[in-house]
């Protein structure tokens, strides 16, 4: 028991010792003669290493990485939200196409076919006597072209004082953004296909003139009918694809001048298609005009 006592108490003078050297002070025990100042100064050096707080610098890391990815992690989750939303919006507006391309070829086939079909059967018809009714196939063909130019004029006509007056609750789905394939504005092209086929019903069914001039009529319109759908609807509004129109320069003028009738720059003129441009420079609009139409070329050249 002695023994462990100064066994104790040795080392407990050897650490005060320590300390006292280490801070230049006297020990307050006396050293033994046969005794160094190495060991307590080893000694010191080792409880001092030992006693250093050790750092431990994972948990920082690991705090700062799990950080960064609580950051990520929401604007990963935004941007793969919004890239879900702009692909299905795609695939909907690519079905909606589609739609309205095979309604649209199916209503040129039928049209087309109905009207050539009629024009042949009743020139021959007439011809089955023997005589050439020279007046009245004049009458025909020169109330097609009049009809079909005359409806240019109807249109705007009607575009601006009915459509975007009391008909404006019907038109307004035009200037709005598309939802579906159909909008209610086509309405207006059954409204204008029920004349036509009247007419061209009673000119095929009966002879003379007066028959041929409605015959003409109806065939005049119906023209006028298809070739809005393809400029208007395809080429202006992009409904379907019309493949090499839309590279012809005048149609690529309408196109654009119908574009600011969209964007209201001069009060919705022009109100016409095909003679859309002649409106816009008689409001002094074709420096906007020219503007459009390399605006559109430049955009069909991004997408070829």
């Amino acid at each position: 028991m002695a023994v462990g006592i100064s066994a104790s108490t040795s080392s407990t003078d050897a650490a005060a010792a320590a300390i006292a050297f280490l801070s230049c002070q006297r020990p307050s025990l006396p050293l033994q003669p046969n005794r160094t100042c190495a060991a307590p100064f080893s000694l010191a050096i080792r409880l001092r290493k030992h006693d250093r707080p050790v750092r431990n610098r994972s948990p920082g890391r690991l705090c700062m990485v799990m950080n960064r990815e609580a950051e990520q992690a929401p604007a990963e989750n935004k941007n793969r939200a919004i890239a879900s939303r702009v692909a299905e919006k795609l695939a909907r507006k690519q079905l909606d196409r589609q739609a309205y391309l095979v309604a649209a070829i199916m209503s040129s086939l039928g049209i087309s076919s109905m009207a050539a079909t009629s024009v042949y059967y009743r020139f021959s018809w007439q011809m089955e006597g023997g005589e050439f009714p020279i007046l009245e196939m004049f009458g025909t063909v020169a109330l097609s072209v009049g009809a079909a130019v005359g409806m240019e004029f109807w249109a705007r006509w009607a575009h601006r004082e009915l459509w975007h007056a009391s008909l404006w609750h019907m038109h307004e789905s035009h200037h709005r953004p598309r939802e579906g394939p159909f909008e209610l504005n086509d309405v207006f092209v059954i409204i204008n296909a029920i004349p036509a086929m009247a007419l061209l019903l009673y000119g095929f069914l009966n002879r003379g003139l007066l028959p041929g001039l409605c015959f003409g009529a109806g065939l005049g319109i119906t023209m006028f009918g298809m070739a809005y759908m393809f400029v208007h609807d395809g080429l202006v509004h992009r409904r379907f694809p019309v493949g090499p129109i839309a590279n012809v320069p005048y149609l690529r003028k309408v196109a654009a001048a119908h574009q600011l009738h969209h964007s209201e720059k001069f009060d919705g003129v022009p109100y016409g298609l095909f003679l859309g441009p002649k409106e816009l420079e008689e409001v002094g609009g074709k420096q906007e005009l020219e503007k459009e139409i390399k605006k559109r070329i430049k955009m069909s050249n991004r997408f070829k």
